[in-house]
């Protein structure tokens, strides 16, 4: 406290009445200090000068000067700023010398932004690379303002740290078309060192627009930006990702921009070249790797145009919508008509037969008692539904087909027993007659009835299971999916990574959060048409299970054994595809492609076994089998995307997996399952080799099997020769096209053997069958567009996108959407009606193929 007041004491007597004078001379040494600089050396102080050039800048001009550590100049430029009126400023540095040890820093002043870079420039690649550009250009962030018009000012100070005087040579100039017009091109020169910057204004009236950007080049590989009017702006290799939306490009470039994500009811439109072209699938060219190495990138300058479209508006969305709803209802329509008609001809049929039946003196014969027709008056039988109704002579005349020869006591069983408490492996008619399986199934000609002796409830309950299982494997696959989507979209919108997903970005019409709507709405058809198929199976259903009730003798007796389960399940498959494919179609990439094709694979399977249960309804393949069977499917296309693509190894694996599956398959269908895989299979083979082709040179037992047999082998074989060959990228397709494949010639095979066995195809199934082959045409035209593919960089995938061709809104993927539903729905049409001609045909006079 004392050393305290004596200070205070000192300094008010001493300084107080010299404080006029000594402030001054405080801050002449402060500003001393600022321009001098006291080192020590050898025990002595040395003064060093560090001079600062300030010069009034002019725009257009161009300042060749020199710059060294002990210099520094400002050049301050200042210019007018309209608030209608944009206009950018561009600042473009050129340096001259070699051989540089330490850059030239430059530092752009503004009013509310600050913009520095050094020239050399080095921008990294991959594996650390390093590349120089002394030659830079860059845009200067407009701040916004708010009066009419404002005088504003920036300074460019250049300096370095190296002693040796740099040569540069700096420009400032306006850019006169900063502000893109709607609907005009621009055309602008970029590279990795100088980036360009466009401003868009969103018109009045005009929410949502689309900036395309082109180039004649493929490389050098570009990024397209969309970033808020904000400084700073980002557009260099190595930040333009950090704000905005953002996509590589090399040829082609689309964003679709809407006004609600931009406050300011404007954005910039930011073009960078990348150092590399890697990213867009360019070759990575090989330099030896040293450390602090530069490398010459040479010339990397492409040309592009911009230009900025109004998107469509509220009312195409609307359109679309009532066009995708109108053309799948309007199968409702059809199939609702079709049925009243039906309806209406098996009314008369019906009229027409108790007529007949009530008019002895006419027909001259005695009518028929219920206990050997059934109920005839009851219920309409299931053929009149089908469509199948036989001729007046045929359905009366229980001569033709042994009718009175037959006993419906134990066929027409009442089926009001539940079926709940009933299980294959408890209740199986074939028990008493094992002895004879073997020879039953091996004969040279088999009928239906060879094969139909199964209990009819017990098959049902078999068959049904197909159902059950299919629908609980949508909701255990679906959950998740949809779960991933919405994960994928939501990163999407986040990060604004645009190559994330695989869009057709010329025709992307957002809605909400989805990036593009057209291409999962085109989707419901499936979902639509899958519904359609059910409800027409569960009428026919319902009026088969009604004319077992009442003994009918066509459903107990006659045609194919009506079993829906698997069309249950097909129509089941069916929806489920257009809900994982509008999944897919959320963000589609190849980590989840599997969701499109998944589906896929479970309609081709199930077409077959339908195909095959048909003619074999007591030895086809179980539900658990055959799903079991379409998991090693869906599991072998999940290790192909991930592994196949050039793996030898794996390749070779499938193709022998591939090769031996169909041998055991064939063997399976062409001996009915009467044969054994053990040790003792290959002793047989040869055996029977020798038995039949060398020694007694016979034919095959069952010639219709063995040609259907040996052309699946050939196609098989082909397939996985051209497979191991080719290695084709995507497995997936590869996969269901084998799948697809198998299925045709099955189908073919199948209605070639129906008319070669002096069968018929009713009308009905004739019209499905030449519609849905016309269909099937034209929507695999569509599908080979190739708008887009994942097997490549999604920059190049962006080369294939085109123009929306319907509406305004639907491009030829959802085409290919809306047409393939149909022709699939059509398929199944044709499974369920094929052979509606047999209803009234006996099963042991209806061939097996």
């Amino acid at each position: 406290m004392l050393f305290s007041s004596l200070w205070k004491s000192r300094y008010k007597t001493h300084f107080g009445a010299a404080d006029c004078w000594w402030r001054p001379g405080l801050v002449v040494l402060l500003c001393w200090s600022c321009v001098t600089q006291l080192t020590c050396g050898n025990g002595t102080f040395e003064e060093s000068k560090h001079i600062v050039i300030q010069r009034d800048g002019e725009f257009d001009m161009t300042y060749n000067d020199t710059v060294t550590s002990e210099n520094q100049t400002i050049y301050a430029f200042n210019h007018t700023v309209s608030r209608n009126k944009t206009e950018g400023v561009r600042v473009s540095v050129d340096v001259l010398s070699q051989n540089l040890k330490s850059p030239i820093l430059f530092v752009v002043r503004q009013k509310q932004a600050v913009l520095s870079f050094q020239v050399p420039l080095i921008l990294r690649g991959l594996y650390q690379r390093k590349y120089p550009y002394n030659h830079l250009g860059r845009t200067l962030c407009q701040p916004p303002t708010k009066a009419a018009s404002e005088t504003q000012y920036f300074f460019v100070d250049v300096s370095t740290l190296s002693s040796q005087g740099t040569n540069y040579q700096l420009r400032v100039s306006r850019v006169e078309s900063f502000t893109l017009q709607t609907d005009k091109t621009f055309s602008f020169t970029a590279s990795p060192s100088q980036p360009q910057y466009f401003k868009y204004v969103f018109p009045e009236g005009v929410d949502t627009v689309i900036v395309k950007v082109s180039s004649d080049m493929n490389f050098p590989c570009s990024v397209m930006s969309i970033q808020d009017i904000q400084c700073p702006v980002y557009d260099l290799d190595n930040n333009v990702a950090f704000i905005g939306m953002y996509q590589t490009m090399t040829k082609k470039g689309a964003i679709t921009v809407q006004r609600k994500d931009f406050p300011s009811n404007s954005f910039y439109v930011v073009v960078v070249v990348k150092t590399e072209d890697e990213a867009c699938g360019g070759p990575l060219r090989f330099y030896p790797l040293r450390p602090d190495e530069l490398i010459d990138a040479g010339n990397r300058s492409k040309i592009l145009d911009v230009v900025v479209s109004p998107a469509i508006e509220s009312e195409v969305y609307v359109m679309g919508m009532l066009f995708c709803l109108g053309i799948f209802l309007s199968f409702y329509l059809l199939t609702l008509l079709v049925a009243c008609l039906q309806n209406k001809r098996a009314k008369r049929r019906a009229l027409f037969h108790n007529i007949a039946d009530t008019s002895p003196a006419e027909t001259g014969k005695t009518p028929a008692s219920p206990n050997e027709y059934g109920s005839l008056d009851s219920t309409v039988s299931s053929e009149a539904v089908t469509e199948s109704a036989p001729s007046i002579d045929s359905a009366t005349s229980a001569d033709n087909y042994g009718y009175m020869e037959r006993s419906l006591e134990n066929v027409g069983r009442s089926r009001q027993e539940s079926l709940s408490s009933i299980e294959e492996d408890d209740y199986d008619t074939l028990d008493d007659i094992n002895s004879d399986k073997n020879i039953v199934r091996t004969k040279k000609y088999l009928c239906v009835s060879d094969l139909s002796r199964k209990d009819k409830r017990v098959l049902s309950k078999k068959y049904q299971i197909y159902f059950w299982n299919i629908a609980t494997i949508a909701v255990f696959y679906a959950l998740p999916v949809i779960q991933l989507v919405i994960t994928y979209q939501t990163v999407v919108n986040v990060t604004g990574n645009q190559d994330i997903c695989y869009y057709n970005f010329m025709c992307a019409h957002p809605l909400g959060a989805l990036s593009a709507f057209n291409n999962i709405l085109s989707n419901l058809g499936y979902v639509m048409l899958g519904l359609l198929f059910l409800l027409i199976v569960l009428k026919r259903d319902i009026v088969h299970n009604r004319a077992l009730s009442c003994n009918d003798v066509n459903a107990l007796e006659c045609g194919i054994p009506k079993h829906f389960g698997l069309f249950y399940a097909m129509g089941t498959a069916l929806m489920m595809e257009g809900l994982l494919s509008a999944c897919y179609h959320v963000c589609p990439n190849y980590t989840n492609f599997q969701f499109d094709t998944s589906f896929m694979y479970m309609i081709a399977g199930l077409c077959m076994l339908k195909l095959y249960q048909k003619r074999h309804p007591d030895i086809n393949a179980s539900a658990y089998t055959a799903y079991a069977c379409l998991a090693g499917v869906i599991f072998f296309s999940v290790l192909g995307v991930v592994f196949g693509r050039g793996n030898t190894v794996f390749w070779i694996v499938f193709s022998v997996i591939h090769i031996l599956a169909t041998l055991l398959l064939s063997t399976q269908l062409y001996y009915m399952g009467r044969w054994r895989l053990d040790s003792g299979i290959l002793r047989r083979m040869v055996y029977i080799v020798y038995t039949d082709s060398i020694r007694q040179c016979s034919g095959p037992m069952y010639i219709d099997r063995m040609v259907l047999l040996v052309m699946g082998n050939i196609v098989n074989w082909s397939l996985a020769a051209y497979g191991l060959i080719e290695r084709p990228n995507d497995f997936a397709s590869y996969l269901l096209a084998i799948a697809i494949c198998n299925l045709l010639l099955y189908f073919a095979f199948y209605i070639i053997m129906k008319l070669r066995s002096g069968e018929r195809i009713r009308c009905l199934a004739l019209v499905c069958i030449l519609f849905t082959a016309v269909v099937w045409g034209f929507a695999l035209y569509f599908f080979f567009q190739g708008l887009s593919t994942w097997q490549k960089t999604p920059a190049e995938s962006r080369e294939h996108n085109r123009d929306c061709i319907l509406l305004s809104f639907f491009d030829d993927h959802d085409i290919w959407h809306f047409l393939s539903s149909i022709a699939m729905f059509g398929s199944f049409l044709v499974l369920l009606t094929m052979d509606d001609d047999l209803d009234a045909v006996q099963r042991d006079k209806i061939y097996v193929f």
